[in-house]
């Protein structure tokens, strides 16, 4: 067992690894993680990553960006965004991410909202190409430790400064992690939910203890619901049909097999157009066609979307997919900074956990990694330069005693907090929650 380290990183998506890998090398980083490291949202994400094309593409992308957003975003951190967005695919390729080209260039793909062509992909598992890079890389990193099937139940504190975690091992064991800083990246709020996209261990963890230690949130209400998932009874997650399929031309068909929607609208108002069909003719689903694209190109662009189609019985370039909207993204979270600090003092909070309204009330499509890429290289940024003057107020022992025996109370208890939190404002699609698992 690990009891001390500089940096306590929780969570092994983009966001955690991308800020480890940017800390100095000299700094002891544990990363923990509930699952294997590979179980995270971020190696499931299809559609690609959001980039600045050029300098004349700036106003557009800002725009795209607000207008999304219903204009309920924080421009600095959008500004901070956009700026940031060059530099951080130069950072993924020397890492050996691999983009598609075309020829010297890459290939820019576009999905909803976006005004033109800014999104980069590696066929239609960007999220699995960036994150397998980004965790290959932390694994060669002699001062980064990855302690998998590790859950933090809470943080260690002393007068509103953080100063460490406290794990629950799978084999049921209990003990502190003393640091001098803690980031917070365990993603979204999915896994609460009956219907969503997230994988059902993603639960929200860190807003719970946010809310434990009063620790400041912000824009609890939105929550995201991406329109099209493969419609089916099982309870497993949801299988995103990604944006890119409706940005490469499919479109959207009602149960009299007419179209009803301009399907690269936001995404709220998509879900809000298939909710009103669902409604319309009592169904569960509405259709989705890509019968206007050869099957061949659909294998070369989709091909992990196909083959699980496939699976289910649908060939794409012959058949109608049914598909119903579902939780995907939260775009509020614990409260930060755009240096990702957050109310207290040594404690980070950056990719999904966290909220600095950079996405407003409804994320634009292919944001999210970028997102994480951008801020979490901000923390760790900040992170180098004060860890030297980032002292533990004391030094506590491995955890005894029996406060947090009953484990399966306190992860009830940890949910409650979560949605009753999201319950007080408005939630976009609020009738498209269907029930919270």
């Amino acid at each position: 067992m690990l009891n001390e380290a500089d940096v306590v990183i929780v969570g092994t998506g983009a966001a955690g690894l991308f800020c480890a890998l940017n800390i100095p090398k000299h700094i002891k980083i544990t990363i923990i993680t509930k699952n294997q490291a590979e179980d995270s949202n971020s190696f499931l994400a299809q559609g690609g990553i959001s980039v600045l094309k050029n300098n004349n593409d700036y106003e557009s992308y800002f725009e795209d960006t607000m207008k999304a957003g219903q204009y309920k975003n924080n421009s600095k951190s959008v500004e901070v965004l956009i700026r940031s967005s060059r530099s951080i695919i130069e950072d993924l390729v020397k890492l050996g991410v691999d983009f598609e080209r075309n020829g010297e260039d890459f290939s820019y793909t576009r999905e909803g909202a976006h005004s033109v062509n800014r999104i980069l992909h590696h066929k239609d598992i960007t999220g699995k190409e960036i994150t397998g890079k980004l965790l290959q890389e932390a694994r060669k990193r002699e001062n980064i430790t990855i302690v998998p099937y590790t859950t933090m139940i809470d943080i260690l504190e002393n007068n509103n400064v953080c100063t460490g975690v406290v794990v629950k091992t799978k084999d049921g064991a209990i003990y502190n992690i003393s640091s001098s800083a803690v980031v917070w990246a365990t993603g979204g709020i999915g896994g609460l939910f009956e219907h969503s996209t997230n994988m059902k261990h993603i639960t929200g963890d860190s807003v719970a203890i946010a809310i434990k230690h009063k620790i400041d949130l912000l824009d609890m209400n939105y929550i995201q619901f991406h329109p099209t998932t493969l419609y089916s009874k099982k309870k497993d997650r949801s299988f995103l049909i990604s944006e890119a399929v409706r940005g490469e031309g499919a479109i959207l068909l009602n149960e009299k097999g007419q179209r009803f929607v301009d399907e690269l609208q936001p995404r709220d108002v998509v879900s809000e157009a298939i909710y009103k069909q669902l409604k319309k003719y009592n169904t569960e689903y509405v259709y989705l066609s890509l019968r206007h694209m050869p099957k061949d190109k659909i294998e070369e662009r989709f091909p992990n979307i196909y083959e699980k189609c496939l699976e289910e019985g649908f060939d794409l370039s012959t058949d109608l997919l049914p598909v119903t909207p579902a939780q995907h993204y939260f775009m509020g979270g614990v409260k930060i900074n755009i240096d990702c600090e957050t109310s207290m003092k040594n404690l980070y909070a950056v990719g999904e956990t966290s909220c600095n309204g950079v996405h407003g009330a409804n994320r634009l499509a292919s944001n999210s990694l970028l997102e994480s890429l951008v801020f979490s290289k901000r923390a760790a940024h900040i992170i180098g330069i004060t860890l030297k003057n980032i002292k533990p107020e004391n030094k506590i022992s491995p955890y005894k005693g029996n406060l947090y025996k009953d484990m399966d109370r306190l992860q009830e208890e940890y949910h409650h907090l979560v949605l009753n939190e999201t319950r007080k404002g408005s939630v976009n699609n609020a009738e498209l929650c269907m029930h919270e698992s």
